[in-house]
């Protein structure tokens, strides 16, 4: 979608659900923690959003949806989740659970689901079981094949909407011995099985998320027509596999929303409270606190946004795209979260006042992006696969890859560039050692140099700061070669136990890193001419980049303290301007009640 329609969208999306504040507006946080609080799931506001649409971004438009890419539902999801994260999540999982037959089903499986979808049907993803986790080949729920279709025995355990769902498609073994081509995905519709025979787990209480239903589903011999096959049989592992891809890169969509409300209500608090003479924004320790926590969101966006388009843009890197982003933005997401709470204090710890109630909310909210469907193990292990392939490409690109990567860089990275239409059949299930965030590094480090040369005499700060920027991006952007060399040298020492050690993992931890340094200056380099202001800066992208680089020198800084004002300036003008903490900048509804203050 282009870009202007999709801000168009994002407001008019806002404007309908109001300011959140406002208990009089129609998804207000003060009902929202009441859900949360009684733990009863939030049909009030699916419903609410499904009648507004929001699912349908999330659904074809060759089936009557309006989806032609990830990037508007994704951005729409992220509007939901800066409210409740568990009515996004509830919308994220039928979703899912439509993918599988995006990739695979038939043009009358799709039509199938989508009419249903659009008619407020639910549906549930039902991959992960009770003894099994992240093991998806042990997984044991069988379907046996009969004349007509299959029998249906087993269990499926953790599976969100799966008591509310209408149906669930199904990850089962279809042959006795398993392994990769041993499993198919099945559409069971609970509906239209005989009554009693899908037995309904209890919904499980949860830490954060309480109002989600979060359950599962027990059959023993329920039968399904080889129509509800989707896929060939024997193709569940390649289908779940892409599914996992997009999920991971959706789930991310929580915890930038959750980070995105607090610091909104920290800065609420910081702004008004006076304590030794001067607004706790104004105190240099605090106010470094918040451009700090401001800067790390906005690394998490960019490393989402080229993820997100990666889908479309590379879907042959998907696997490499998606597991960064899965590992590093709710893991950084959550070092912020656990900084935002020393700012605001004891006033986190509150729960009769909404306005930090919800901060408490968003806290823990934010921890099942870090768990959901693949943990950080899961995602690092994914990529220490690939490590060595993605590290020697790095350190030297084979024949023309650079040059390649170059050119849909700017297409990753470009908010106002067309995306082609989303074909989620295309995704890879390994990247074959391109990752063209890195590849594309050099390219957009020349050409962040060559803004800051053009600032000219009148932009003069804004020009040494984006060089002080490009000089710390080439510093950690440098550290790939040696990061190769022991890689190597870990293999060589290692032998046959090096593909499972905690040192490979923690050198796939430092790759991590590097693409959200290249993320991070691709986004300003190709994403500036779209930004409005007070964005693009380059103070805060200074700072960004040196939230990421004491990830290896905790004690150092590269910002003066000239820099932490110019960013808290561009904060400001965000939140003052209701805007979304992001490269996107999207208009959020108007405050329409009081604004909270020192309370």
């Amino acid at each position: 979608m282009p870009k202007p329609e999709l801000d168009k969208l994002a407001a008019e999306l806002e404007a309908h659900l109001g300011d959140p504040h406002d208990p009089a507006s129609r998804m207000p946080f003060e009902r929202i923690l009441d859900h949360d609080e009684r733990e009863e799931y939030p049909y009030p506001f699916v419903n609410l959003l499904q009648r507004w649409g929001v699912h349908e971004y999330n659904i074809p438009a060759a089936q009557g949806g309006r989806a032609g890419d990830v990037e508007t539902g994704f951005n729409l999801l992220r509007l939901v989740a800066r409210r409740d994260p568990t009515t996004a999540t509830a919308l994220i999982i039928t979703s899912l659970a439509f993918l599988p037959a995006w990739i695979a089903g038939t043009d009358e499986q799709k039509q199938y689901l989508v009419d249903a979808m659009k008619q407020g049907s639910r549906y549930a993803w039902g991959l992960s079981e009770r003894n099994h986790g992240s093991d998806v080949l042990g997984n044991e729920l069988r379907a046996d094949k009969v004349d007509g279709g299959y029998l249906l025995t087993g269990e499926k355990w953790l599976i969100g909407n799966a008591r509310v769902a209408d149906g669930l498609t199904v990850f089962a073994r279809t042959k006795e011995s398993g392994g990769p081509a041993g499993y198919s995905i099945l559409l069971l519709e609970k509906r239209r099985t005989p009554a009693g025979s899908v037995e309904e787990l209890p919904d499980e209480r949860l830490h954060g998320l309480r109002a989600i239903d979060m359950s599962g589903i027990r059959v023993d011999g329920v039968f399904v027509p080889d129509s509800a096959r989707l896929g060939a049989e024997g193709a569940g592992l390649e289908i779940a596999l892409q599914t996992s891809q997009v999920a991971r890169t959706l789930i991310g969509s929580i915890a930038l929303s959750a980070v995105d409300t607090a610091l909104r209500g920290t800065l609420d608090f910081t702004e008004h409270r006076v304590i030794f003479g001067r607004t706790v924004s104004d105190i240099p320790y605090s106010r470094r606190q918040l451009t700090e926590c401001f800067a790390d969101l906005m690394v998490a966006d960019a490393v989402s946004l080229g993820a997100v388009r990666s889908l479309q843009l590379v879907p042959e890197q998907a696997s490499v795209w998606s597991s960064v982003a899965k590992y590093l933005v709710p893991t950084m997401l959550e070092r912020t979260m656990s900084q935002l709470n020393v700012v605001l204090g004891a006033r986190f710890y509150l729960r009769d006042d909404p306005h930090h109630g919800i901060h408490q909310k968003m806290l823990r909210d934010l921890l099942v992006a870090n768990f959901a469907d693949g943990n950080t193990v899961v995602n690092l292990k994914n990529l220490a696969l690939q490590l060595d392939g993605l590290l020697a490409a790095a350190v030297e690109p084979p024949a023309g890859a650079a040059g390649a990567a170059e050119e849909r860089v700017a297409d990753l990275y470009g908010m106002d560039r067309p995306l082609p239409l989303y074909r989620p059949w295309d995704q890879e299930l390994f990247s074959r050692g391109r990752d063209d965030a890195l590849l594309a590094a050099p390219a957009s480090l020349a050409a962040l140099r060559r803004l800051a040369d053009g600032a000219g005499t009148a932009g003069r700060a804004e020009g040494d700061r984006l060089r002080r920027a490009a000089d710390t991006a080439a510093e950690l952007l440098g550290r790939a070669p040696a990061l190769h060399a022991r890689s190597r040298t870990l293999k060589t020492g290692l032998g046959r136990a090096y593909g499972q050690s905690a040192e490979l993992f923690d050198l796939a931890k430092e790759y991590c890193l590097l693409h959200a340094v290249a993320a991070c200056v691709h986004t300003h380099v190709h994403s500036a001419a779209a930004m409005e202001d007070p964005l693009p800066s380059g103070a805060l992208l200074l700072l960004q980049l040196e939230r990421l680089r004491r990830h290896w020198y905790p004690h150092e800084a590269v910002t003066t303290a000239a820099d932490v004002d110019e960013v808290m300036a561009v904060l400001r003008r965000l939140h003052r301007g209701d805007r979304l903490f992001s490269h996107w900048q999207f208009r959020l509804a108007g405050r329409t009640g009081p604004r909270p203050g020192a309370r």
